[in-house]
Parts: structure tokens; C-alpha cells; sequence
């Protein structure tokens, strides 16, 4: 009788399990890494609807500490108890970092050694919820209303080399000295610069036992932000993407400058009246341009094109920004940049179809060859097959330069 009781015990225990496992598999659950600063690395399962306390008392009996001994540190911000997994706008694999909390007197002693510490910092909801849109000045910052703070929130824009496109970006942190990930910023970046530029921001890092300082009189270290995809697993630490920070949301639903319709994602140029177009209108702009060889060589910033409303101080700085063409595209762009390089240094493209080849050649020398190339030999001053003598009158060319066929309207900015 025992053997059977047994035996229908068992069974209803393994239904039970095969039951659980079904339930699992459809929900939303999270696998996270939690990374200490003594080295561990723990995985751990999380529900997007617990909060960070439920993930405290998950990790804190694993580093031999009280839920309360322990603080969670994500992008850039010691995270409070009450914030929830999915206000963290967590990927699978994303990593959390868990610090033992100083002792009081500890903290004391820290702050009077590393210069710039904040000692009213407090837990905080996550930078993704907090970080308002880099686009909005300082006095739209101030007047934010409940109803647009939705809206405003700031929403990134990158070129992923894994997924091929325009895809939604995440900004993280890091200490700009030991790159660890434990690191709380002083204050939310404003505008781009905050964000592109180094030695912006301060904070403090706690990726290692001992503080990272900037330098002999114990300042802060700086951070370093990057970005990921939003729409791919978490490469790690290392995982890394391009951002396009003339990509945004069109928050004041601006008309595009060449066919007028408002779009929810838009290329702002970077000129004094912030001009506005969509992205299918910036890709037709840029593929005619480079058709045409109209993309222009710059000093510090390389061949890029400018606003095409004509504005002045208006070059994409990021070239990232031309990967949104196609990789055909791109890599013709690639190569008429080297050639442009090649001209601006002196030198002279081999003339014979299909090659191309940038030789660069001494300022004397007449008789070019293409060495490394298809082996041609022609004349420096008329490109034509070498010879002796004077070279031959050159036709003007009939083909005509300038028409693009992109038409604008630079009444349409953001003013």
C-alpha cells in the first residue's frame, strides 16, 4: 500500500514540476548578472515586477550580507527599494552591480578624502527615468508639465553593427578610470556634450574595494558614458554600439524640410535653425550626393555633408550617421572618402575603369604607374596613357554638376 501511496506521490510531484516549468517558459523573466566588487558574478532570475529590495534579499545571503548591508547600482545610480525591475528597462543578460554598503563612519572618512563627494546622495529611480530629453534647453527643462514628462523623456538612437540599422539605444556608465561599472554620477548629463565629451561629469565608483580618485588631491573620477542596443541580448560590459545623436524624437512634431510630413523619428541637422528630416529624406539626400561625389571633404571632422538648407556650421560631426545607408552604399562612401584623402594629400586616382587606385606619387613626377593595382601607366597632368610631348587640349566636360534633385524648404526648424 506504502508502494503505492509512493508511487502516486511521485507522479503528482512530477506534474507539479512539469506544470511549474510550463509557467516559467511563458512568463517575462529576466536572466540578470549581478556583479560585486570583490569579483563575484552571480546569474539570478528576476520578474519584471519585483523591486530592487527583492533583489537585495536574493544576492545578499550569497555575499554573506543583510538585504540592508547591500545597495544596487545600475547606469550611473544607486537604485531605491521601491523601484521595480521593468523601471530599469532591463535586457536579458543586462548586469547589475552589488556594493556592500559603507558603514557611517566609513562614509564620513570617504567624504573628507575624495573632494566633490555628495554626502546627501540618496537612492534614486533609474537614469532611464529620470534623464530628460537632451534636446530640451534649460528653460524647458524647468517646465516640464506631468502630462509631457512621458513625453520628454530622453530616448537614444543608435547604428547597431549586430542588428544592421537604426535601432533603439540604451545609455549606460562607467568609471573613466578602471571602466568598472559600479559608478554613481554627481548629476544627469543636460545636453550631448555632457554625454560625447569627456571629464563632463564626476562621480564615484565603488567598482573596486578601493575608490578610484582622479588625481593626488583625491578628486572624484569622471564619467564615461557609451551606448548599447536596445534591441538585441546584452553583449556584457564590452557591448557597444554607435550613437547618432542627430537622431531623435520630434517632440514638437516639426514638418521634414523636403516632403513636410511629421515624423515620430527625425534627423535634426546641426545648424543654428535646427532643421528637420525625416530619415527616408536624409537617406535620398545622402545616396544623391553620393552619387554625384558632392560629399565634402572636412579637416577635423572628414567627408560629410552639411545642412541642405545651405546653413552655415552645419557638417554631421558623427559619420556614424551615414550608416543608416546601405552597406553597398556605405562602402562606396568609405572609398570616395579615401580617394578624396588621397587628392587632398597631392596624390592622383588611377584613371583606368574599374580601378581607381589612390597612388601617391612625388609633386615632379609625370609618368604615373599603378603599382598594386591593375598596372597602368598614364600621364599625371591629363590622365590619359602616358607619352612624350605636350599633352593633348582637355574637353570640357558636358555632364552637369549640382542637380541632386533634393528639394528643401529651410522655413521648416525647430524655432
Amino acid at each position: 500500500m506504502s508502494f503505492l501511496f509512493d508511487l502516486i506521490k511521485s507522479f503528482i510531484t512530477k506534474m507539479l514540476e512539469i506544470l511549474s516549468f510550463g509557467r516559467k517558459t511563458i512568463t517575462n523573466t529576466l536572466n540578470i548578472y549581478v556583479k560585486t566588487n570583490t569579483g563575484k558574478t552571480l546569474s539570478v532570475n528576476l520578474e519584471p515586477q519585483w523591486d530592487i529590495k527583492n533583489v537585495k534579499e536574493i544576492v545578499a545571503p550569497q555575499m554573506g550580507l543583510q538585504p540592508e548591508e547591500v545597495k544596487i547600482i545600475f547606469a550611473g545610480k544607486e537604485l531605491s527599494d521601491a523601484t521595480t525591475i521593468k523601471e530599469c528597462d532591463l535586457g536579458q543578460q543586462s548586469i547589475l552591480h552589488a556594493i556592500r554598503t559603507r558603514p557611517v563612519r566609513e562614509r564620513k572618512r570617504l567624504q573628507s578624502t575624495v573632494a566633490e563627494e555628495d554626502p546627501d546622495e540618496q537612492p534614486s529611480k533609474p537614469l532611464c527615468e529620470t534623464l530628460v530629453d537632451l534636446q530640451l534647453q534649460s528653460e524647458e527643462r524647468s517646465n516640464i508639465s506631468e502630462k509631457d514628462r512621458e513625453r520628454t523623456k530622453a530616448h537614444f538612437f543608435v547604428h547597431c553593427s549586430q542588428c544592421g540599422k537604426l535601432c533603439k539605444g540604451k545609455l549606460r556608465v562607467r568609471c573613466s578610470l578602471c571602466k568598472g561599472g559600479a559608478f554613481t554620477v554627481h548629476r544627469d548629463p543636460e545636453c550631448w556634450d555632457d554625454v560625447l565629451k569627456t571629464r563632463r561629469i564626476r562621480g564615484h565608483c565603488e567598482s573596486l574595494e578601493i575608490a578610484c580618485v582622479d588625481n593626488q588631491d583625491g578628486d572624484p573620477p569622471f564619467a564615461e558614458f557609451y551606448f548599447k542596443c536596445a534591441e538585441h541580448i546584452s553583449g556584457g560590459e564590452k557591448d557597444f554600439a554607435a550613437p547618432l545623436n542627430l537622431v531623435k524624437n520630434n517632440i514638437n512634431d516639426v514638418p521634414c524640410l523636403a516632403c513636410t510630413d511629421v515624423s515620430e523619428t527625425v534627423l535634426v541637422f546641426p545648424c543654428a535653425s535646427k532643421h528637420v528630416t525625416c530619415i527616408e529624406c536624409f537617406l535620398h539626400y545622402s545616396r544623391s550626393r553620393l552619387m554625384e561625389r558632392q560629399f565634402m571633404p572636412h579637416p577635423e571632422i572628414g567627408y560629410t555633408l552639411p545642412c541642405p538648407a545651405g546653413c552655415e556650421n552645419s557638417f554631421i560631426e558623427e559619420i556614424h550617421h551615414f550608416k543608416l545607408l546601405t552597406r553597398e552604399e556605405y562602402d562606396r562612401y568609405q572609398r570616395f572618402a579615401t580617394e578624396e584623402y588621397v587628392l587632398q594629400a597631392g596624390g592622383v586616382l588611377c584613371p583606368q575603369p574599374g580601378c581607381g587606385m589612390g597612388l601617391l606619387v612625388e609633386a615632379d613626377c609625370r609618368k604615373v604607374t599603378c603599382q598594386n593595382g591593375c598596372g597602368y601607366v598614364f600621364c599625371r597632368n591629363c590622365l590619359q596613357g602616358y607619352h612624350l610631348g605636350e599633352c593633348l587640349p582637355e574637353n570640357e566636360s558636358s555632364n552637369p554638376t549640382g542637380n541632386c534633385e533634393y528639394t528643401v524648404d529651410p522655413n521648416f526648424d525647430l524655432l
